[in-house]
């Protein structure tokens, strides 16, 4: 099963892994408008579909050349002050859509991740990449910052001062120094890129979904709460799943030595 688009490809695999691929080589991937409205609605499609058809998405880019390398600056030019701010709240808007979908959303990135695209994968659970990958937000070279929630989740990602210098300078770190930093989960060669993220993915589909969903919603909530509050909210998340069907097999097979078998529910 696939989803028909100009910009993107919209793929499923084997165990209800979805794969949306940046399609745009001959612009190294960039961000235009079409590109994210097409985005928009492939992650509302998921959104709208059962567990069982949709369990994880993976994201990645065409080529092996950038996973995303930026917005489209074309067709940036000659925006006035209201269009770029519109822009920068689409981008907002679709990135924070993709970071609530319940499934882990992994981020494949293959080669450049620059303004955008690093944002695009920080909007993601978390970032394996290949070891060409370049990781920037240089939008101060260009007299602007960072639009589509960089100066964000990129200092909840790696902290303030790491996130000021990274942002100040504008520099193009390696995927190395990314994984030093604390941005990047994994290195691998470039050939065993996919190959990683999904035997990642398959791990993760192995635990409870619904246990898995709701870490990922707490871990979320975490950041917008005084952490009284986040570890209240953490216990209520605890003790609502307790007496889910999943708590209670996870629990009996641990007990009986067994695998269990989950049903997100």
């Amino acid at each position: 099963m696939a989803f028909q688009y100009q910009n993107i490809k919209l793929e499923v695999q084997a165990s209800a892994v979805w794969v949306l691929t940046l399609n745009r080589p001959e612009a190294l991937n960039a961000l235009n408008v079409n590109l994210l409205n097409e985005m928009a609605d492939g992650i509302r499609q998921l959104s709208e579909m059962k567990f069982e058809d949709v369990k994880a998405l993976i994201i990645t880019g065409s080529g092996e050349k950038a996973f995303v390398a930026g917005a489209d600056v074309k067709e940036m030019l000659n925006f006035n002050e209201d269009q770029a701010m519109h822009f920068a709240k689409r981008g907002q808007s679709i990135f924070h859509e993709l970071n609530l979908l319940k499934i882990p959303v992994i981020a494949a990135v293959n080669g450049f991740a620059l303004g955008g695209g690093l944002e695009l994968a920080l909007a993601c659970d978390f970032i394996i990449a290949s070891e060409n990958a370049k990781f920037g937000l240089p939008e101060v070279s260009l007299g602007l910052i960072p639009g589509f929630g960089g100066t964000v989740r990129l200092t909840r990602a790696i902290g303030i001062r790491k996130a000021r210098e990274l942002i100040y300078s504008g520099d193009i770190i390696t995927a190395n120094q990314a994984f030093d930093w604390g941005l990047v989960n994994h290195v691998v060669p470039i050939s065993e890129l996919m190959k990683t993220v999904t035997k990642k993915v398959e791990m993760i589909l192995s635990r409870s979904p619904l246990a898995v969903a709701e870490s990922k919603k707490s871990i979320n909530q975490a950041f917008d709460l005084e952490i009284e509050a986040a570890l209240q909210n953490e216990a209520e998340i605890f003790g609502a799943l307790f007496t889910s069907y999943d708590a209670d097999e996870g629990k009996k097979a641990f007990v009986e030595k067994r695998k269990a078998i989950f049903k997100g529910e």
